[in-house]
Order: C-alpha cells, then sequence, then structure tokens
C-alpha cells in the first residue's frame, strides 16, 4: 500500500508531525511521535537557512520507523532520503509560481528519485495572523468566515487531478481552521482531507477529526509541550481506534 492509500484508507484518523528544519535540534520528538502512535512525520517550512534539510532527514529516519514526508516550502527542499513529497499547489492563492511555476523547475529531478509524489491542493485559511506561510507565499488566505469558497475551491482542485485537499492556518496561528469550514469541504470532495496549524488541544482534535479531516497535521505544539503533543494523538487514537 502506497503512503497516499495509508492515508485515506483504513481505519481511524490519522496523525502527522510536522518538523521545521530550521528549529530541528535533535531526533527525540521523531521517536516520541512513534510511540505516541502518529502516523507521519513530515518535515519542511517556510525557510531553510542553514543547509539542514538533509542532516535533518537522516537524523529522523534514524530516530524512526515512521514514514517520512516533504512538505516543501521551496524547490530546493528535495531529498531522497525521505518517503514521500506532497506536491502542493497552492490552490488558495492567485501566484503563479507558487501554482505551477515552482512545480515545473522541480518536475525533473523530482522525476529522477524514488519519492511517492503525492499531488496535493494547499489551501491557506486566515488563522488569525499573518504567518510565515502566508508571508512567503505572497498571498492572502481564504477567509475564516467563507466557508462556500473554500469548499469551491477544494472542488476545484479535485476536478484538476489534485489527490489531496490541505487546508491549513499556518505554523502558530491563533486559530485552527473552522468546523464549520472543514465540514463544507470534505462533504464537497471525495480525496483525503488534511488540516493543520492552529490544533493545540485534545479536544479540538477530536472537533477538527469529527468535522471531517481525515488526517490532523501537529507542529508548534510539539515543540512548545511534548506532553500535549502525546495527549493529542493519544485522544485521536482513542477515539477513532473503531470509527
Amino acid at each position: 500500500m502506497s503512503l497516499y492509500q495509508h492515508i485515506g484508507k483504513g481505519l481511524g484518523k490519522k496523525i502527522a508531525l510536522l518538523i521545521d528544519p530550521d528549529k530541528f535540534r535533535n531526533a527525540d520528538i521523531a521517536a516520541l511521535a512513534e510511540k505516541a502512535g502518529t502516523d507521519f512525520l513530515f518535515i519542511g517550512g517556510s525557510l531553510i537557512s542553514d543547509g539542514n534539510f538533509h542532516v535533518c532527514i537522516e537524523a529522523l529516519k534514524k530516530a524512526s520507523r515512521l514514514p517520512l514526508v516533504i512538505f516543501p516550502g521551496n524547490t530546493d527542499q528535495v531529498d531522497e532520503g525521505a518517503d514521500a513529497i506532497l506536491f502542493l499547489s497552492l490552490i488558495s492563492g492567485r501566484n503563479a509560481e507558487n501554482l505551477i511555476g515552482k512545480h515545473v523547475a522541480a518536475a525533473p529531478a523530482l522525476k529522477k528519485t524514488g519519492l511517492e509524489i503525492i499531488p496535493t491542493g494547499y489551501m491557506l485559511v486566515d488563522g488569525g495572523k499573518i504567518t510565515s506561510a502566508i508571508y512567503m507565499s505572497n498571498t492572502l488566505p481564504i477567509p475564516a468566515d467563507k466557508p462556500d469558497i473554500a469548499a469551491s475551491t477544494a472542488i476545484a482542485g479535485e476536478m484538476l487531478g489534485l489527490k489531496m485537499i490541505y487546508m491549513d492556518t499556518g505554523s502558530g496561528a491563533p486559530n485552527h481552521v473552522s468546523c464549520e469550514m472543514i465540514s463544507e469541504v470534505k462533504k464537497n470532495i471525495s480525496i483525503p482531507l488534511v488540516v493543520g496549524g492552529g490544533i493545540r488541544t485534545p479536544e479540538a482534535a477530536v472537533k477538527v477529526c469529527d468535522a471531517g479531516a481525515d488526517m490532523i497535521v501537529l507542529g508548534t505544539i510539539a515543540e512548545k509541550s511534548p506532553e500535549m503533543f502525546v495527549q493529542i494523538s493519544n485522544a485521536i487514537k482513542t477515539q477513532y481506534a473503531k470509527n
């Protein structure tokens, strides 16, 4: 079974831990994530300032058996040491570089790798502040109170052939994507829905999953409070173990 099939099929909801290479210090969090029942490690960020990407991937692969998926912030974030890459198209924005331009530049190199490539519609949603993802992409997020716009965007992404939708308020956002918006998007698409940003408590994580997320992505909370990260993971695995 491919990693993509694993995201969209099987029992329970899925959890991914997003690791920012610029903030990476050691691989202990990867071992903790595996012990807590996390399904995937995502790696990537809006900035790579110290050439740490390959070193980070090597350390994570040694510390954990979890599948490692690249969540690229730019065309330099490609490494055959990972298992897969989200081929992100920023469908919520109108910046041609993030819709197709950077993909054209990266495609020849990607084709030569053994990475599983997962075409993904990336949708930035207003989470209450300007995040690095919003700033670096030079795009406006979808307004938090416009679930109809989000649903139409996701529908278009699926019609274009994208295999997954990833809704994100960005790292460190005060708010997660609203349950109303998640529900509206989920009922209008047939591909897996991933939701990240602003999920800080077990209660919030369960609400996001109940609304329709097939996978939640946790990042900042794991950096600031590994204990809370474990609580969230345990809550999701317990809540949806037989669903």
